[in-house]
């Protein structure tokens, strides 16, 4: 799959999350639609709204520019405001691991 635009900047993320996901209580994970939520978006989620840091600190610490990070935790409260409403999973990924981690079976069974 060929990236078009910029080439995606290289991201400090300080904690790993990819091995976390979340899915409606009551209901097997098969079949269950997913919401992919990179792992710089999870990142930007964990310093801004767990840390409590201004924009502008946590994109210092992620090493990116403030106007990237606004878009950042805009994408991820809109993915997890999705997930929340409309029942769906919430899988963690790097951008790298995502179309290998689509064909896995995480959330399957839990």
């Amino acid at each position: 799959m060929q990236q078009s635009g910029r080439k995606k900047i290289v991201r400090n993320i300080e904690k790993d999350h990819t091995h976390v996901c979340f899915k409606p209580c009551g209901v097997q994970g098969r079949g269950l639609e997913k919401m992919v939520l990179d792992e710089d978006e999870m990142e930007a989620v964990r310093l801004s709204d767990f840390e409590g840091l201004y924009q502008q600190e946590c994109a210092d610490r992620m090493e990116i520019s403030r106007t990237t990070f606004s878009r950042l935790i805009a994408n991820a409260h809109r993915k997890i405001s999705d997930a929340l409403l409309h029942g769906k999973a919430i899988v963690i990924t790097t951008q790298n691991k995502k179309e290998s981690h689509e064909n896995r079976n995480t959330c399957q069974n839990r």
